[in-house]
């Protein structure tokens, strides 16, 4: 896999730099990512970006010294010079070939089960996970047999307020590369044009899933990877719920 560089590379750590202050980014147990050997972090997909994973990687960058490989959106190879920015950012749009390389060296790769359909919902559907049967993530760490890192948090659905289903519509009026139509409304007017609201985020990291790995376990067995997937959702829901938990509690203390 190419290595990640050039300007694509510097507009992504010097954005999302920004942002962290911005948000006042924290990351509470970061330890299990810092670990040797490659890893998939799987997160929520807060609306409409994900902008708190996106922190979370030039977080790894400073700390691990290379950008955790992205699995994005097909919309990369449709969109002209899109193909460039992921191949800078060392990001791919499935399961690319190159990622055998990024584990061989012992890099993470990193996505979002939930995707657009997760990440563009309205303002009644907030922190909850919603990957119904997408399991093309967990095809991948069996594959490159790649521990499981669940990752939650708090803040990344506060940043806007969404007022549709962007990936329902995106659908019915056949928008191109399966893009969402989401509308949003953030702290200066509508989305895409508007700033973020400055809500504090804090990402959740988990300790590493292994069932997946132990010896004897079938993927071609629907009903354990039903069954492990399903763990995987519990577990990133688990940290949503827990990081929300902590942050009202904090604010309560902060006004008593």
């Amino acid at each position: 896999m190419k290595q990640a560089g050039g300007w694509p590379l510097r507009a992504w750590l010097t954005a999302f730099r920004l942002l962290r202050r911005y948000h006042r980014y924290e990351v509470v147990n970061l330890e299990p990512l810092l670990r040797p050997g490659a890893k998939l972090i799987v997160g929520y997909h807060g609306r409409p970006l994900a902008v708190d994973l996106c922190m979370l990687t030039v977080t790894l960058h400073e700390r691990l010294g290379y950008l955790p490989h992205g699995v994005a959106h097909g919309a990369f190879d449709s969109i002209p010079g899109m193909r460039a920015v992921a191949d800078g950012l060392g990001f791919v749009t499935g399961d690319d070939p190159r990622l055998a390389e990024a584990v061989a060296r012992g890099e993470h790769v990193l996505l979002q089960p939930g995707g657009t359909r997760e990440g563009c919902r309205d303002f009644r559907h907030r922190y909850r996970v919603d990957w119904g049967e997408r399991m093309g993530y967990l095809r991948l760490a069996v594959r490159y047999r790649l521990p499981i890192v669940p990752v939650g948090g708090c803040g990344m659905d506060d940043a806007y307020v969404g007022l549709n289903d962007g990936y329902a519509l995106g659908r019915r009026v056949g928008m191109p590369a399966r893009l969402p139509l989401w509308l949003g409304v953030g702290a200066t007017g509508l989305w895409p044009l508007s700033l973020p609201f400055p809500v504090k985020m804090t990402q959740w990291v988990g300790e590493p899933l292994t069932r997946h790995l132990e010896p004897g376990f079938d993927a071609g067995n629907r009903d354990a990877m039903r069954a492990v997937h399903q763990e995987v959702a519990d577990a990133v829901q688990r940290l949503l719920d827990k990081a929300r938990d902590v942050d009202k509690g904090s604010r309560r203390k902060a006004v008593q």
